[in-house]
């Protein structure tokens, strides 16, 4: 049984460094996109990723770290890898040629209401309880209002009801992980990132073949877009991501998902100069109140008494 979560100053530093990143990583994205088609990016991505990270692993020894009476099973890390990188790039890539933005970037926001239940039952010391319902679902509100319309917005494609599938799959599959992450025995988190984003890699090199064929040579700005992707986006923010949810929990690392869409939309006004949406400060404070609600035992203890 996995130990209870344990939630210190540290985490909240690790979450936060998690949701500016990823919400920075919107922009590289496009800048990427210019030069590598959409099944590539992500191959390239993770294969980045996974040697970045066997090298650390290597400086190890490649151990696994494990309880010789409590060892993780094979197939449990080939699914932690599938769910935790290679199902959802590919289906991300692919349905958001068919849903707006806004869609795409309310279903990643929803992981914390998926995650809830799912701990609830699967996960020791992640009981649902009514502050953290209300705290999730003021969270997840705040994201809404700062998306706003657009999230129901049609594009008019035809596929765009395989698209919001595909979408809600990923919010699904990223739940799923925080989830398989927590419940694996104990092991080097060096370890089961590497093998997360190399099963990853090999996941999504045969659908990447079939679809867009060879890769070409992409020009120098998406290439450098790429190696950010694939070293700080992808591998260290990774990493970053197993140490959190072995350590505090996979509800506790859900409040990554809300930072993201306010990280994306104040990055974009920064550095593209687009307009921010009139009401940013008013999804903030239900963001902030959201996450202090359903994680007031711990802001408490570190801040208050801290």
């Amino acid at each position: 049984m996995s130990p209870l979560p344990n939630i210190t100053r540290a985490s909240w530093i690790m979450v936060g460094v998690l949701g500016f990143v990823w919400g920075s990583t919107f922009m590289v994205i496009e800048i990427a996109l210019t030069g590598i088609t959409p099944f590539w990016l992500a191959t390239f991505r993770l294969t980045i990723a996974a040697m970045v990270m066997a090298v650390f692993w290597g400086k190890d020894g490649f151990k696994m770290g494990t309880d010789p009476d409590n060892r993780p099973r094979p197939m449990a890390l080939i699914w932690a890898g599938a769910i935790s990188s290679g199902v959802p790039f590919l289906l991300l890539n692919w349905g958001q040629q068919y849903v707006t933005s806004g869609f795409a970037g309310t279903s990643m926001a929803a992981v914390p209401l998926v995650v809830l239940p799912m701990a609830h039952f699967m996960v020791a010391g992640e009981r649902l309880s009514l502050r953290a319902i209300i705290g999730v679902t003021l969270g997840f509100c705040g994201v809404a209002l700062l998306i706003g319309k657009s999230a129901l917005d049609s594009t008019g494609a035809d596929l765009e009801f395989w698209g919001r599938m595909a979408c809600l799959t990923v919010a699904f599959c990223y739940a799923l992980n925080s989830i398989t992450i927590r419940r694996i025995p104990p092991i080097n988190s060096t370890a089961l990132t590497t093998i997360m984003m190399a099963t990853g890699a090999v996941i999504t090199l045969p659908f990447s073949i079939l679809a867009e064929g060879a890769p070409g040579l992409p020009p120098l700005k998406a290439f450098v877009a790429l190696i950010f992707l694939g070293v700080v986006s992808t591998a260290a923010m990774n990493q970053l991501r197993v140490l959190v949810i072995r350590s505090a929990g996979p509800t506790f690392m859900t409040l990554v998902n809300y930072q993201v869409p306010v990280w994306s939309v104040v990055l974009g006004a920064q550095v593209l100069g687009e307009p921010l949406p009139p009401t940013l400060l008013i999804a903030l404070g239900l963001i902030l109140g959201g996450v202090a609600i359903s994680q007031w035992a711990s802001v408490k203890r570190i801040f208050v008494r801290g």
